[in-house]
């Protein structure tokens, strides 16, 4: 199913139903009385994030701070089929539940059987890394698990009843930062985590010695206005050509995303441009992001692997702010701030509609010009965004006794 039909069943069903079932689990809150207390030590933690390849890679600092202070704990990852690769690939995660998204159908039997799957298991602590889904806090609620660990959002008021603790959602704080407060409720001192290096491949399979720059045109469904627009990158990956004739340009992208890469190769219609689109597994994907000259990208997935890896990168912003999704120590971002941006967490639907004017307003030239840099000195001058990790009181956060 595509994002919209499932932010219409979520609108539709997920949060009334919701609203009723609050008032269920905060009486059975009450009758029970169980001990919330998150000072002790924990067997089984599970971690949720349905959707975003980039939000589970932005979230390994928190599973690496959690695998730290439990290092026998089974750490459980709740996540749909599509990321199964991916989180395969971090070794923090010990155990994956997945939901299969591609169909009503499948989406219904696929998200029953994961509940199964979980309520055997009990998890001591559950986290909720989703932001807006109504449907993943009543999936949370019936993991049956002990401590459920959610976000604090005023429009889903019921949330305080099904959520044991709350993090308030600061959406102005880098997003790997608000991902680690809630490992600051289980640890008094938290070091300022990196993101998921990835392992290197063996030299010995790493059989391709051509140098490249990679290009990813794509974004998900999840937020399409963060692309820049097919004619802006048939203009830049030409300016490339023409400057710098000795470099393949790889475009990359998913399978379902192979057509729309295609028309921007086949509009190019030159050799060195390669549509890789579909073709490589998440793997494949990483080690090729690792050993690339640099990458271009809009902001979506395969940008934060170029963070992990530290592969230089030009990144462009959008509806999405670099002040929360930026975290590359060998990138540079274009970002114009129209008045509407970032819109990406106030609306479903973004104002324009798709008239994306934050990116149009990106030229070829402009972003061509931070190739240039890029490709001269290798290493692009980071920009750094600080932030405090602080450890909130229970009172801050909303913790909800029983």
């Amino acid at each position: 199913m595509n994002t919209k039909r499932l932010i219409l069943i979520d609108k539709l069903i997920a949060k009334p139903f919701g609203h009723v079932l609050n008032l269920f689990v905060r009486l059975a809150g009450q009758i029970f009385n169980i001990d919330h207390n998150l000072n002790k030590e924990f067997k089984t933690i599970a971690i949720c994030k349905f959707k975003g390849m980039g939000s589970i890679l932005q979230a390994t600092p928190m599973m690496e701070a959690l695998h730290k202070r439990y290092p026998n704990a089974t750490i459980i990852f709740v996540s749909t089929s599509a990321n199964q690769q991916l989180l395969s690939s971090i070794h923090y995660v010990n155990k994956t539940v997945l939901i299969n998204d591609k169909g009503f159908f499948k989406f219904i039997i696929s998200s029953l059987k994961a509940l199964i799957t979980l309520i055997r298991i009990r998890p001591d602590v559950y986290i909720d890394l989703e932001i807006y889904s109504d449907f993943s806090t009543i999936f949370a609620a019936f993991t049956l698990s002990k401590n459920r660990l959610g976000f604090y959002l005023r429009s889903s008021s019921f949330r305080m009843g099904i959520y044991t603790h709350m993090m308030y959602f600061n959406a102005s704080v880098p997003i790997s930062k608000v991902y680690l407060q809630f490992a600051s409720l289980f640890i008094s001192d938290i070091e300022n985590a990196k993101l998921y290096p990835f392992l290197e491949l063996d030299k010995g399979s790493i059989t391709d010695d051509k140098e490249y720059l990679i290009i990813n045109p794509n974004a998900s469904d999840l937020r399409l206005e963060r692309r820049w627009g097919e004619q802006n990158f048939i203009q830049l990956i030409r300016l490339i050509i023409h400057a710098y004739p000795q470099y393949e340009i790889r475009l990359i992208g998913s399978k379902d995303e192979w057509t729309y890469t295609e028309l921007i190769k086949k509009e190019i219609n030159h050799t060195n441009v390669i549509n890789t689109a579909g073709t490589q597994s998440i793997a494949e994907l990483i080690q090729g992001i690792r050993h690339c000259k640099l990458m271009i990208s809009n902001d979506t997935g395969p940008m934060h692997i170029a963070f992990c890896t530290q592969t230089p990168i030009v990144c462009l912003f959008g509806p999405c702010s670099p002040n929360q999704y930026f975290a590359g120590e060998n990138a540079y971002f274009i970002y114009k701030k129209v008045y509407c941006s970032p819109c990406v967490h106030d609306f479903e639907v973004a104002p324009c509609h798709g008239n994306n004017i934050c990116m149009k307003m990106i030229s070829p030239d402009e972003v061509f010009s931070q190739v240039k840099e890029a490709l001269t000195n290798q290493i692009v001058k980071p920009i750094s965004i600080n932030s405090t990790i602080m450890k909130y009181n229970h009172e801050t956060i909303g913790l909800i006794n029983r």
